[in-house]
């Protein structure tokens, strides 16, 4: 489609000053992320992924042109990737606000980076982009690491979900089930956990999970980034610590939701949506996959639980593009037999994304009928 540049690997080296570990901007199961100045002057985040060798150079680029496919307000855009013997590198835009995690737990002038307002459109946010993977692309994709870590932040405080499509890109030999499980503890699903096996409903409990942290401000546990071997005791553990933690279901039977809210905010939360974002927890991260929820049920949860006049607001600075659809086929070794042709439907962009991206509309529109003619 054109719409990805290829990178040589000199002109990333250049742009991170040779990966210099000062220009780290986070690390985990995937690679390591640096931030580059390119010569045109644009600031990028370059990720250094990890088991390089795992995909061969036809079917990576494959790979990396699908997720490049994949259009939304709320999804990190790939804005290129670069390939050498022994290295597998992707290029995106450099968000300037980081990460929720980063965020969560930072002070501007002595208060949180995070209001209940900005955490609460950070949660629709997320759903929404989640949502796209899940019921908009064909074939779906399976984020497998929904996280604080993976949810940035753009100039506007705006939700990005990034990192989707990187699981399935390095463990595109074995499929939707791994020996490995890709993840971060505490926010991995327990089926996925015992059984390597991830569907919608694991990213579903990774949402809750996040949902939980966006409202306490806490960590679900203290460590363990990156991979996640399947079958440890961690397996049988994780749900049983969730649901204990703060006594979700205790303080909502009691109807003493209050004291999970962070106390950096000093008391500062709407009550209808602290009742409607715990309930939606519960469901999120119950131990039967069947149980939880569907993305689009929890975006309208989530919905409908804001101010009228706050809806209104964040509707004024969408600008959707709609009607818009791409057909990609490629052949390639997966055993999925659903997953020969990839499908965007409708597409919501805003903000700098939007103008960037009709530019980019108006230039390949040209370049068809330039093929056509």
């Amino acid at each position: 489609m054109g719409q990805l540049k290829r990178f040589s690997f000199r002109e990333l080296q250049v742009a991170t000053n040779n990966f210099s570990s000062k220009n780290i901007l986070g690390q985990g199961g995937f690679g390591v992320v640096y931030k580059g100045h390119l010569r045109n002057g644009t600031f990028v985040a370059v990720k250094r992924l990890k088991d390089p060798d795992v995909t061969g150079e036809v079917q990576f680029q494959t790979e990396v042109e699908m997720i490049g496919l994949a259009l939304h307000r709320n999804l990190l855009r790939l804005y290129g990737f670069c390939m050498t013997s022994n290295e597998r590198l992707l290029v995106y835009p450099y968000m300037p606000n980081g990460s929720v995690a980063d965020r969560l737990r930072d002070r501007c002038h002595g208060k949180p980076s995070l209001d209940w307002n900005k955490r609460m459109c950070i949660a629709i946010g997320a759903a929404r982009g989640l949502l796209y993977l899940h019921e908009q692309c064909n074939p779906k994709i399976i984020h497998r690491d929904v996280k604080a870590a993976n949810i940035l932040l753009d100039e506007s405080f705006e939700a990005v979900v990034g990192d989707f499509g990187l699981a399935k890109l390095l463990d595109r030999r074995e499929s939707h089930v791994t020996t490995t499980v890709r993840g971060t503890v505490g926010h991995i699903a327990p089926e996925y956990l015992s059984t390597g096996q991830s569907s919608e409903k694991t990213d579903v409990f990774g949402f809750g999970v996040l949902l939980l942290e966006l409202i306490t401000g806490q960590k679900p546990l203290g460590s363990g980034n990156g991979q996640a071997q399947k079958g440890g005791i961690l397996d049988r553990v994780t749900y049983i610590y969730i649901i204990d933690m703060f006594n979700v279901r205790e303080l909502y039977e009691q109807k003493r939701l209050h004291k999970m809210v962070d106390r950096e905010l000093n008391g500062s939360f709407n009550a209808t949506e602290l009742k409607n974002a715990v309930e939606i927890i519960l469901l999120c991260i119950q131990s039967n996959p069947s149980l939880r929820p569907k993305m689009g049920e929890i975006v309208n949860h989530l919905e409908s639980a804001r101010p009228a006049e706050q809806i209104e607001q964040g509707s004024d600075n969408i600008a959707a593009v709609r009607g818009i659809s791409f057909g990609f086929s490629t052949s390639t070794s997966n055993n999925d037999t659903n997953e020969s042709s990839f499908v965007i439907e409708p597409i919501e962009l805003s903000g700098p994304r939007f103008l960037f991206f009709f530019g980019h509309f108006v230039r390949m529109f040209f370049k068809f009928l330039m093929y056509v003619l």
